[in-house]
């Protein structure tokens, strides 16, 4: 389900039991469009998300830590001015839109108590936190909205605050019957579904095909086909719902697909979903947090590796350009050799030629069949010198040919090193983990080294570690610096070494610790091999194994290749469920 009305009511309903009277202690921006609010409620503390990014908007409990900037944004410096201290006195859902209202009571600079209102929109690309004071002027919003962006509603510091556009929606918490029926006959040309969802707020499409599986009525019937009784059972089902909702009656549910990935959530436990596997929570934040704390991860590091990509991406397209002029040219010297045959047929036959001849024809002796062969003469040239010419063309093509296979060579290398790092950027899930690899990439001269921040976190990143299913450690490299640590630093000799066959991805290491690996430890670490490889979303992908004392690292190649010897391949499809029940925690 879409973070609708349902689920913001379910949201608000959690807030006002936890945080209503509350005083807000501290406020943090740990990201461009994220808020994280620490509230001391009832003796207990709170951390409350506000995020307003464009793919995931929502606002829930969180005991996810994030590291902050050093200096705090404006707008959470305003924050701090005019809510830290405050107390909490109101929560409210407006006609049950997807809108939040938190309304904080605390003192002015002039002593005096005021209400200002922490509104977040969750609106996916038009989302936003704003915050208002008591005479309902924005003093700040986390996305500022002018009017070059939106000719329909300004968000801007100073400007009065007004709702986003209304639509003629009903509050489905003020549901009739008459009303109802009446939506019916003006829209006798929509489907079902569509037509609730788009005359009640609050409402999301998939929400209204579960008002319809309730009802037994197929969500894509036409109203002009359906029969009064119909119309009843859709209404008392949609009746059932609001009670559900007025009375506070939620659940929180996770469903998850065939592949055990979590595809929707619900606030209340769906016959849509009855086939499907479903995880309960305790409360709308856990379900929230745990829903979107992947999503969050890959929006996230998507965001801020976004130049990398882009210039990795390019630098692969120019890799490639590079080969395919390199293929046209060897193509153009596939025939070389027939150069230097010509030239020796000459020097063989010298004595029948004269200058003034512009071709001559006689015995191929470099075929076994002695065809004849002609050859081509230049006029203004005697003998000698045309024999010459085709041996000196065969020279120059022979030398252009040896230095292409050298610049071949190093464009491969270059090419598979930046697939390399392209994948350990889908491997990357923090700061520290983007850092180094664009370190490594400024080591290796594609990116302009930066100046060393005297903030700097000098953390650094350590590999990935899981525990297979019969104890074994498992660790995996997260860039190509890690995999040469992990590889010939921490592994020893004994140790089994994973790679995907000729396919870039991470190296993984399990340990022994001088014992006889399973078959099971081994197929777990070839199964994290593919997954943490450009191959992740493949079947039957190769893995080479081999014991690490038989891997080297060539002197002077690049960070992440090595050569290897002696080694085993298996085939295995990913699994991510599989690997989830492995990590380390």
């Amino acid at each position: 389900m879409a973070l609708d009305g349902i689920t913001i009511s379910h949201i608000v309903h959690e807030l006002k039991a936890k945080i209503l009277g509350g005083r807000v202690d501290k406020i943090y921006q740990p990201e461009r469009d994220e808020i994280i609010m620490a509230i001391r409620s009832l003796g207990d503390n709170y951390k409350l998300l506000l995020t307003a990014n464009s793919s995931n908007p929502r606002i829930h409990f969180t005991d996810v830590q994030k590291s902050n900037p050093i200096q705090a944004p404006m707008f959470c410096m305003i924050l701090r001015k005019h809510l830290s201290g405050g107390r909490i006195i109101e929560i409210k859902q407006p006609n049950f839109e997807r809108i939040i209202e938190i309304y904080v009571e605390s003192t002015s600079e002039l002593k005096d108590m005021s209400v200002k209102k922490l509104i977040i929109e969750i609106m996916g690309k038009h989302s936003n936190i704003i915050v208002v004071d008591s005479y309902g002027v924005i003093l700040d919003s986390i996305k500022h909205v002018s009017h070059d962006k939106s000719s329909v509603r300004e968000v801007l510091p100073n400007k009065k605050y007004v709702y986003p556009p209304a639509q003629n929606k009903i509050n489905p918490l003020e549901l009739e019957k008459n009303q109802f029926f009446d939506k019916f006959a003006e829209g006798e040309n929509l489907i079902l579904q569509k037509l609730i969802y788009t005359s009640y707020s609050g409402i999301s499409p998939i929400a209204a095909s579960e008002i319809c599986e309730l009802a037994n009525v197929s969500s894509d019937s036409y109203i002009r086909e359906l029969k009064e009784d119909d119309i009843k059972k859709v209404f008392n089902s949609f009746r059932d719902v609001v009670q559900m909702i007025a009375s506070n009656e939620f659940e929180s549910y996770v469903i998850f697909d065939e592949s055990d990935k979590p595809i929707e959530f619900s606030s209340f436990d769906m016959t849509l979903f009855k086939s499907y596997r479903k995880l309960k929570f305790d409360t709308a934040s856990e379900m929230l947090q745990f829903y979107y704390t992947e999503k969050d991860v890959i929006y996230r590091t998507l965001q801020k590796t976004s130049d990398l990509r882009k210039l990795i991406q390019n630098n692969i397209d120019r890799c490639l350009k590079k080969r395919e002029m390199y293929n046209k040219t060897l193509n153009s010297l596939k025939e070389r050799d027939m150069l230097k045959i010509k030239g020796e047929i000459l020097t063989a036959n010298i004595y029948s030629l004269e200058k003034g001849m512009t071709s001559f024809t006689g015995q191929n002796f470099y075929d076994e069949s002695g065809s004849e062969i002609t050859i081509a003469l230049d006029a203004n040239l005697n003998p000698a010198e045309n024999a010459q010419r085709y041996f000196k063309k065969y020279n120059k093509e022979k030398r252009t040919y040896v230095a292409l296979q050298d610049q071949i060579k190093q464009n491969d290398i270059e090419f598979n090193y930046l697939e390399s790092v392209f994948t350990n950027l889908s491997v990357a899930v923090d700061e520290t983990d983007i850092e180094e690899i664009r370190n490594e990439l400024s080591e290796e001269g594609f990116v302009k080294k930066r100046k060393a921040s005297k903030n700097k976190n000098n953390k650094k990143s350590k590999p990935i570690h899981y525990v297979s299913s019969d104890g074994f450690n498992i660790y995996v490299g997260k860039n190509n610096k890690q995999n040469d640590e992990l590889t010939l630093k921490v592994a020893n000799g004994n140790d089994i070494w994973f790679h995907t066959k000729d396919i870039p991805g991470s190296h993984v290491i399990l340990k022994t610790e001088g014992q006889e690996a399973s078959n099971i430890s081994l197929n777990e670490a070839a199964l994290l091999a593919a997954y943490f490889s450009k191959a992740k979303n493949s079947s039957s992908v190769p893995v080479d194994y081999v014991q690490r004392r038989n891997v080297k690292k060539p002197n002077g190649a690049k960070p992440g290749f090595v050569i290897y010897e002696n080694h085993k391949t298996a085939y295995v499809t990913p699994d991510e469920r599989v690997l989830k029940d492995m990590l380390a925690k």
